[in-house]
């Protein structure tokens, strides 16, 4: 493989989150931004239209000890001839690839000064109730009121004698994919490995992050 395939530049990768921390721009302002670690992302498999029907890269991230891969992963690696011990896939979307970019590795210098849209999961909170889960305001704080922090009624008189989907009411919060968009990279270091976005990003710390270009800025 030639020097000049080492390496790929794609729209989309996966990273690790950190944590948050801040930084302060010309005019002494403080920017909060949150850090994610520059993970290894590597090509694992070309998709072509002849044989499946559209045009992707198959990517892998997160490695871990060989013991602990499973035996199809292990001959999927095998037969790309991947040192990396990957244990995530994801597939990326391409109008062109290359057959031989298999082993490559993503690079992340097109994300520089850019706009990205971030989805990750987002924070399990458990079973909660009205007022936690959809801001409900709760009745009366006061001694000898029997109606504090409860949804209220949710009946709808004998027509139409039933309960409306997607009613408000207590139930497990979080622990879904989220999207945000349109957040702003203000430090790309891929020699120290992390990368530096403004804002906050759904995910709790050591997550995995899918950064992609923003789809409507740029």
């Amino acid at each position: 493989m030639s020097e000049e395939k080492k390496s790929l530049n794609l729209n989309t990768f996966y990273g690790q989150k950190v944590g948050m921390t801040r930084l302060f721009d010309q005019n002494g302002h403080d920017v909060p931004v949150t850090v994610i670690k520059l993970i290894p992302n590597v090509i694992t498999r070309v998709k072509t239209s002849e044989k499946d029907g559209y045009q992707a890269y198959q990517l892998g991230y997160y490695t871990k000890r060989e013991s602990l891969l499973t035996k199809p992963v292990k001959g999927q690696l095998a037969k790309a001839n991947i040192k990396e011990n990957v244990t995530r896939f994801y597939e990326v979307k391409a109008d062109e690839v290359d057959n031989s970019a298999v082993g490559t590795h993503l690079t992340y210098d097109g994300f520089a000064d850019s706009y990205v849209d971030v989805s990750s999961v987002s924070k399990g909170k458990g079973f909660q109730g009205v007022m936690k889960r959809y801001h409900f305001s709760g009745g009366p704080a006061s001694h000898g009121s029997h109606f504090h922090r409860r949804p209220g009624a949710i009946g709808n008189r004998a027509t139409p004698a039933r309960v409306f989907a997607q009613k408000k009411m207590p139930g497990h919060m979080g622990a879904k994919k989220v999207t945000t968009q349109n957040l702003r990279v203000i430090e790309v270091n891929p020699e120290e490995g992390y990368m530096l976005i403004k804002g906050s990003v759904p995910g709790h710390k050591n997550s995995f992050i899918k950064v992609s270009r923003s789809v409507k800025r740029r």
